[in-house]
């Protein structure tokens, strides 16, 4: 038997490292020859340009895209990488060639947590994918669905509204509300009762519901150098593997426990949620959808992510640039006192009257697009884009980021002034490029209508409700708009505020 050392295994991972870079490099000056690549950075040996990637990436490739321009290749480890950064060259993407970069690169993180990529919004593009697609667009996410759980939200929103009022009202000098924590928790418990019919505060695992929610999305949006450097994936350099099965454990243990609940009771009166129409299909041999219990899983875990931190960090977003506009907040509730008056609370029926509404949340989603580099798209095939090779498996990252602050499409890019959409045609929902918060193509978001509905609804309430200032003393410039790190960019501090009026007279 021959017994190798620590030294000797180390030796021989370096050499089969060294051989594997040589052998690559071989191939990249073949291709630098006979095909062009968009221009880049050149990056290290082995790690590409992993180490020009920090905290936030977006805003790395934002400053990076300033110099190599709106196609730029770079390679993070061993992946090759096309940064998409202008609404021509994201149109050139996501409509010219959409069907070639419709597929998802296999991340750990997605294998982890969507059961081996069977999810939406992770799938690798093919015939699955599309029947899970089609299920979630014609059977959950669609208007007669949604509007079935009109109640719900107004429920919720009820409750929200009253839980302010009491906070404000428990002290005479007035009362700093959390509006980030009020705004998740509505969230949290709206998409709950849609999927499961009840709420879940902290009963799935020590840490709690919203937690650990969270912890999905911050080790989903984590950088691992296991996806760039798949060969070394063993090692977990980042130590992420290890936390990643824990947690999809716990989410596997919490999925199965509703789903053993719902298979055994017997209520066929009740109105059927989420899980109940997923359920049926799965039991069901005439369906057209051909689910098994994993999918089951997987979508309820897509419904969790994408329905909870997306809404909820755009309204939180939305309410800071209020609170730093105390003009844009009267005018908006200007709007809301003329279209509903003070005699009454928001309803969903007002939404289509309240346009001013509408310009505020969609320049809110141009600044602060929550997924700003959306979720990442992986090349099918070769493909020449604008004259440019793009290599398949390639990894695309479109930055919305930098899209929405170019200066060719928009006037003072960095201003907040929801007036600049006023006559005009572009909208959020993916036709329009220079606007992409949802994506745009066959994997923009399955749930444009439910979360932009939950957003102008939530915004619309709470501004319509109460008159808001800053704690002590703060100016609306001093209010501190850091960015949170996640693969939904919020806050990072929560927003606090007085409500220092209730306005309504009822």
């Amino acid at each position: 038997m021959i017994t190798i050392n620590m030294y000797g295994t180390w030796t021989i991972l370096a050499v089969v490292f060294a051989l594997l870079f040589f052998l690559q490099s071989l191939l990249w000056k073949r291709n630098a020859k006979t095909k062009r690549l968009p221009p880049g950075p050149r990056g290290f040996p082995i790690f590409g340009c992993l180490h020009l990637l920090g905290k936030f990436p977006h805003r790395d490739l934002h400053k990076l895209s300033q110099k190599y321009g709106p196609i730029m290749h770079l390679r993070l480890g061993l992946k090759p990488t096309v940064v998409v950064s202008s609404p021509q060259a994201a149109e050139l993407f996501l409509k010219n060639h959409d069907q070639v970069f419709a597929s998802r690169p296999p991340l750990l993180a997605s294998k982890h947590f969507s059961y081996g990529q069977q999810a939406l919004i992770f799938g690798p593009y093919g015939p699955h994918w599309r029947n899970m697609r089609k299920m979630c667009t014609s059977e959950l996410l669609c208007s007669q669905k949604i509007s079935s759980f009109k109640s719900i939200r107004k429920e919720e929103l009820d409750l929200l509204i009253e839980s302010v009022k009491q906070q404000a009202a428990a002290s005479v000098d007035h009362h700093v509300v959390d509006l980030s924590g009020k705004v998740k928790s509505f969230t949290v418990d709206v998409i709950c009762r849609m999927l499961f019919r009840r709420k879940y505060v902290d009963e799935i695992d020590e840490i709690g519901f919203q937690s650990l929610l969270r912890e999905v999305l911050i080790w989903v949006g984590t950088p691992n150098i296991a996806d760039y450097i798949p060969q070394i994936a063993f090692l977990d350099p980042n130590g992420l593997i290890k936390h990643m099965k824990a947690i999809s454990k716990v989410l596997d243990e919490f999925f199965e426990k509703i789903i053993e609940e719902r298979l055994q009771s017997k209520d066929e009166n009740r109105t059927k949620d989420f899980v109940d129409v997923m359920l049926g299909f799965m039991e069901s041999e005439e369906s057209e959808y051909r689910i098994q219990r994993h999918h089951v899983k997987a979508i309820m875990l897509d419904m969790l992510a994408a329905a909870i931190d997306p809404v909820a960090a755009t309204t939180e977003w939305t309410l800071s640039q209020l609170l730093r506009h105390p003009r844009v907040m009267k005018k908006l509730q200007k709007e809301l006192e003329s279209v509903v008056g003070l005699d009454r609370i928001v309803e969903e029926s007002d939404m289509d009257n309240l346009e001013y509404l509408e310009l505020v949340v969609k320049e809110t989603m141009r600044l602060h697009p929550v997924a700003p580099l959306l979720a990442p798209h992986e090349s099918m095939e070769d493909c020449t884009v604008n004259g440019f090779h793009i290599p398949n498996k390639s990894l695309i990252l479109v930055n919305v980021f930098t899209i929405g602050r170019d200066p060719s499409a928009w006037n003072d890019p960095d201003e907040f002034y929801p007036e600049r959409f006023v006559g005009s045609s572009i909208d959020f929902r993916g036709r329009d490029f220079q606007l992409l918060p949802f994506g745009s193509g066959r994997r923009a978001c399955a749930g444009i209508q439910m979360g932009f509905l939950e957003v102008r609804l939530l915004v619309a309430q709470l501004v319509h409700c109460f008159d808001w200032e800053l704690p002590d003393g703060m100016l609306p410039n001093e209010l501190d708009m850091t960015e949170g790190f996640s693969q939904v960019i919020f806050r990072a501090n929560p927003l606090q505020a007085i409500p220092t009026n209730y306005r309504l007279n009822i």
